[in-house]
């Protein structure tokens, strides 16, 4: 069953009389849940009971998975399971056992910064926390649609280099300098407005601000432009939000969504894994 929220984006997928059962799915069910993800963009699926196995195994159905970058501790992965990167604030014997922490990370799309980005990420809940933390999503086709014609007609062609310095938390990445300068911190350049490879609809797509610049521009008219796409890419009207349950599964699209979280009491225990599957082609327009 697909129930549509009501906002922007976003679909809740159950079975019939409950929650579907990801560990079994036939290939007609997957061919429903691959077809409501490229229409909705992002699904959410409760009620899941899932071991670290059974979320690779459902994930490699949407293609091959990347493993998980290195967290700021330097920590890779969840022993035996390269593809799990946890995000966490939880410490145990004074290390955090993932990423991110309790504050604020910002709006992003995950892995920008690749010249072949993921295309599909997704987040299981172990534990969350009984208030905070919630998880907002924004539909880059229709920021793409809500352009005025002059501005959309303008970014046409340019390209954004998309910083690989900081991650969604605002920590520096691992092994990466400290520059905060955006015409010479580290990154890559894609359109501004990209194709969808399976939708072959057009989305806005800016990574996160940070460190952003649009290429051939002086940084003050890049700045300026930034500051104008931003506000209609995260408008509230193109918006979803998520408050977590364990056992809560979210399926996004990277290649038409962005996400940001809200920040949570730090004394709050809250556990999530992220797998997240690879590109197969570079953002193009």
């Amino acid at each position: 069953m697909i129930t549509p929220s009501g906002h922007a984006l976003a679909a809740e997928i159950s079975g019939a009389a409950g929650p579907l059962d990801l560990r079994d799915l036939g290939a007609r069910d997957f061919e429903a849940i691959h077809a409501a993800w490229l229409d909705h963009l992002v699904l959410l699926f409760r009620g899941q009971q899932l071991s670290d196995g059974d979320l690779i195994r459902f994930s490699r159905r949407f293609g091959e998975l990347d493993w998980a970058p290195v967290q700021e501790t330097g920590r890779r992965f969840v022993e035996g399971h390269p593809e799990i990167y946890v995000v966490s604030n939880v410490i145990e014997n004074g290390v955090p056992i993932g990423s991110l922490g309790a504050g604020e990370a910002v709006w992003h799309t995950d892995m920008s910064y690749l010249e072949i980005p993921p295309k599909a990420s997704m987040l299981y809940a172990l534990e969350t926390p009984p208030a905070g933390g919630d998880t907002y999503f924004c539909n880059m086709y229709e920021a793409c649609e809500r352009l005025p014609g002059e501005l959309r007609s303008r970014i046409s062609g340019l390209g954004l280099k998309h910083d690989g310095t900081y991650n969604s938390g605002g920590y520096l990445r691992h092994g990466m300098p400290a520059i905060d300068d955006p015409l010479t911190s580290a990154g890559v350049y894609h359109p501004l407005l990209t194709k969808h490879p399976e939708s072959g609809r057009t989305a806005l797509y800016l990574g996160r601000r940070r460190n952003a610049y649009v290429g051939g521009l002086p940084l003050a008219e890049s700045e300026a432009l930034l500051d104008e796409l931003w506000q209609y890419a995260t408008a509230e009207q193109l918006t979803w939000s998520h408050n977590w349950r364990p056992r809560d599964l979210v399926l996004w699209d990277n290649r038409c969504t962005m996400h940001r979280r809200d920040a949570f009491d730090p004394v709050c225990r809250r556990i999530l894994h992220r797998t997240q599957v690879k590109g197969e082609t570079r953002p193009s327009a």
